[in-house]
């Protein structure tokens, strides 16, 4: 059985796409997001009380057991029936306890797409032994994708988390606290929360050389090579099957944008969605965006 795997990043950065491509491999169980902060106790009993939740050997007693339990794909339906609410609820319990039994009698391994984990993913690799892939997407993507959607982020999630202010974020301390201040000013916050991410990445992934850190535009232009090129990092076979879900996810016949109906989609033209910030930004905001990410983004 090959080591479990954590696909992570900000989210909104291709973190689906990518752990997608690389369950087509057939070695593993494909989990999705643990640390999200409506996660289902199904697959991970324990509590989630933040965004970007950040685990170390501090904090760990309380995860720990849990995610032993989710990487040997050991669901728990009793916490899960006691949490359902809808007839959608019942339909997610069903496909998630068929997926981990499944899992286990294949004989796979689980792999954790998970961007809410990017903070922890020292602790991933350290203590469950997961080799780590971290996606990242250019900033001004990033952030248009989030002021297409309306989405925002509360830095309280961050400031509120004081083993992660210790460990990484007390510099940026000010400048979240500026933030939660203009809640109205999306391409600020979102610019923010970007560069808060990837300085922490480029810092972690000089001590973990190991970790596979991948640009989402590389993908999206030459998809079956640069998959092709991660695959073997990962000491995957690359097959046809892997081929055939790659050129499927990305062909030119696929939309060139996801619909906001069905945001998880995996199915698009991946170089036409490329330019897509480009025509919802203006020069301005562009401008701006570049400003704000520039000194992590060089």
């Amino acid at each position: 059985m090959t080591a479990p795997l954590l696909v992570t990043g900000a989210h909104r950065s291709g973190t689906t796409w990518v752990g997608k491509m690389l369950a087509a491999s057939g070695q593993f169980t494909y989990v999705s997001e643990p640390l999200n902060l409506w996660h289902r106790p199904g697959v991970l009993r324990a509590p989630v009380k933040h965004w970007y939740s950040y685990l170390c050997q501090d904090n760990e007693a309380d995860y720990l057991d849990a995610y032993h339990d989710t990487l040997r794909l050991r669901y728990h339906p009793w916490a899960e029936l006691k949490s359902l609410r809808s007839l959608k609820d019942l339909g997610r319990m069903a496909r998630d306890w068929s997926s981990f039994s499944l899992g286990r009698l294949r004989g796979r391994s689980a792999l954790l797409k998970d961007p809410f984990a990017v903070f922890s993913a020292p602790w991933f690799a350290e203590r469950l032994n997961c080799r780590v892939v971290v996606v990242v997407r250019h900033p001004a993507a990033f952030v248009s994708s989030l002021k297409r959607l309306g989405w925002t982020f509360n830095f309280r999630h961050l400031l509120d988390q004081p083993l992660l202010l210790r460990d990484w974020l007390k510099p940026y301390r000010p400048q979240m606290e500026a933030a939660d201040e203009a809640p109205e000013d999306l391409i600020q916050r979102a610019s923010l929360l970007w560069s808060l991410i990837y300085r922490v990445v480029q810092q972690y992934s000089q001590a973990h050389p190991g970790f596979q850190v991948v640009r989402h535009e590389d993908l999206s232009r030459a998809p079956l090579e640069d998959f092709a090129d991660l695959y073997a990092a990962l000491e995957l076979p690359f097959g046809e099957r892997d081929r055939a879900a790659v050129r499927r996810s990305s062909q030119a016949g696929n939309p060139s944008e996801v619909s906001t109906r069905a945001i998880y989609s995996v199915n698009l033209d991946s170089r036409a969605n490329l330019e897509n910030w480009k025509q919802r930004l203006s020069a301005d905001q562009v401008a701006r965006i570049r400003a704000l990410t520039a000194e992590v983004a060089s």
